[in-house]
């Protein structure tokens, strides 16, 4: 065997990131099948992680928060292996999985700033405080609905992603007067 080859070989044994087209809201039981038929196939040394990309969002619900995690890519996978032809016919007649995504039938590993967006975001989602949902945006008339000024109607100043927080505009004695506010204590008019 010449270098070259030994170099081929080596590179064909190392684990590589790929992307499964799967069936849309069904990707938490298609990942566990996968690695079910894995388990039972033994070839759990050619699979390392699979993904489905997350995020946590806030969302208010009947006046409550509350956390809930959206898919970033609805329909999809992302698994870390090495394929062979083993590995491409267990996965590929799992109940649910489509597809590799390539050219031609031929599955195309994710290139390494892919990768690194990927896995960069999951790390990044742990560190960082949860996103908040709000459906309003600087302007709106908004009517306040729970605290000291429920039933006053504003204009919002600002909103502070972050920590769901908005700045209300209110008219208090004839003057202009901004009121920080939790985005679930407003409603739009």
């Amino acid at each position: 065997m010449t270098d070259e080859q030994a170099s081929a070989a080596g590179d064909s044994d190392r684990m590589q990131w790929y992307v499964l087209k799967i069936t849309s809201n069904r990707e938490k039981s298609i990942r566990e099948n996968i690695l079910r038929r894995i388990r039972q196939e033994g070839l759990e040394e050619y699979i390392g992680e699979i993904v489905i990309p997350t995020e946590k969002v806030v969302e208010n619900k009947a006046g409550k928060k509350k956390v809930t995690e959206h898919k970033l890519y609805p329909g999809y996978l992302m698994i870390q292996m090495v394929l062979n032809d083993d590995t491409w016919y267990v996965i590929r007649s799992t109940s649910g999985v489509g597809d590799f995504t390539g050219a031609a039938g031929k599955p195309i590993a994710m290139q390494d700033h892919e990768i690194q967006r990927m896995l960069g975001h999951e790390e990044r989602r742990t560190e960082e405080p949860v996103k908040v949902k709000m459906d309003f945006q600087t302007g709106d008339v908004v009517k306040i609905k729970d605290g000291a000024f429920d039933g006053f109607e504003g204009t919002i100043d600002g909103i502070d992603d972050a920590n769901g927080k908005i700045t209300v505009l209110i008219e208090i004695f004839g003057r202009s007067t901004p009121v920080d506010l939790e985005y679930w204590q407003v409603e739009r008019v």
